[in-house]
């Protein structure tokens, strides 16, 4: 196990990122022998495309029928891509295997309007089995906006349904003032060595995300809160974040977390938001879900993977995977193949991306 990153190590990291993008070069090329990415990939392709609507957070699970069931978030194409925070709803898609096309059959869960706290998006979906109980870990909000962005979880006892929804969120934004006051969102999900359920989630600073200048606002951080039972209550461990790169310079952070247990270790891949870039992918590991290693590089941008035509001047983030979540081996370990979701695509929007992982060190 690695040690904990200080901070000179990420300066010092940080500024050969800076370096690079100065250089007009990738990162990437700046990388020795045993800096390479931790996931060696072989692009599958785009597995989910709808027309007239955008596609996002893809979260793969094998069924007991031996299909891989895929809960996604679309919306519909009209709303551009900011639709996502005022009208996604999270859908259900089958394929035979992860080699083959997804095919929708149904929508999960919508926004319910006004008056409750999922009334005005459903997003983010995290499936996840503990015993004989499916768990589908979602963001919702109740105002199109990002400050009621809050942590909810739907539970079934089949891929199929029907889902219980809940009438409340799962996990609370923190006191104002504190670093996690403006929302809860993005689910990371696993089962700790302690035997409680760890659930990790994203959150920011409201008077930061008000104040600040620059393209990107706020500085994104990642909290734990445990439970004993996997439905909650949830206690967060601490007032403070447990993955904090706001000591950085450029406000560098990180968004999009997966969580997965492996030979007693916990490992996380997530979307690169400055550390390196903003088209990379993270990965960490931890003991303890608290101590954190030195990030790497998890995955590089699309275009080292698949070359396709340029990009409609409306996808301004082509070019990069976001929301990468994992299909496990069906020993619950390994992982085997790298989800996400892309800008592109013949309907000029955005699709499930699926790669198989040839190798992760």
């Amino acid at each position: 196990m690695e040690k904990s990153f200080t901070r000179k190590e990420f300066l010092q990291t940080s500024a050969m990122g800076m370096a690079a993008v100065l250089l007009g070069s990738s990162f990437a090329g700046l990388l020795s022998s045993d800096e390479e990415p931790y996931f060696r990939l072989k692009p599958i392709g785009r597995s989910l495309a709808l027309e007239g609507y955008y596609i996002w957070c893809s979260s793969p699970i094998w069924g007991e029928d031996g299909k891989v069931h895929l809960f996604y978030s679309r919306w519909k194409k009209e709303k551009g891509m900011g639709g996502w925070l005022n009208g996604s709803e999270i859908c259900r898609a089958e394929a035979n295997s992860p080699f083959e096309k997804f095919e929708h059959k149904e929508i999960i869960l919508a926004p319910r309007g006004v008056g409750f706290w999922d009334a005005t998006t459903c997003h983010n979906p995290l499936i996840k089995k503990v015993g004989n109980q499916y768990l589908l870990f979602f963001m919702g909000n109740s105002n199109g906006k990002t400050n009621t962005k809050r942590i909810g979880l739907a539970t079934s006892k089949n891929l199929n349904g029907p889902w219980k929804r809940p009438d409340e969120p799962l996990l609370l934004p923190g006191k104002e003032g504190f670093w996690d006051d403006h929302c809860t969102t993005n689910p990371a999900f696993v089962k700790g060595n302690d035997g409680k359920y760890w659930l990790f989630y994203k959150s920011w600073n409201t008077h930061e995300y008000e104040t600040q200048k620059g393209p990107v606002r706020g500085n994104r951080k990642y909290g734990l809160a445990k439970a004993n039972s996997p439905e909650g209550p949830y206690i967060k461990i601490s007032e403070n974040p447990v993955i904090d790169f706001s000591s950085l310079p450029n406000n560098a952070q990180l968004e999009d977390a997966f969580v997965w247990k492996q030979n007693g270790n916990f490992h996380m891949i997530a979307r690169d938001m400055g550390f390196f870039n903003h088209e990379f992918g993270l990965y960490l590991t931890t003991k303890d879900g608290i101590n954190w290693t030195k990030p790497k590089v998890g995955y590089l941008n699309m275009k080292r993977y698949i070359t396709e035509p340029t990009a409609p001047k409306n996808l301004t983030r082509f070019g990069r995977l976001e929301r990468p979540m994992l299909l496990l081996d069906k020993d619950g370990e390994t992982p085997r193949f790298l989800f996400g979701a892309t800008q592109g695509g013949s309907f000029e929007t955005s699709t499930t991306f699926v790669f198989e992982i040839l190798k992760n060190k």
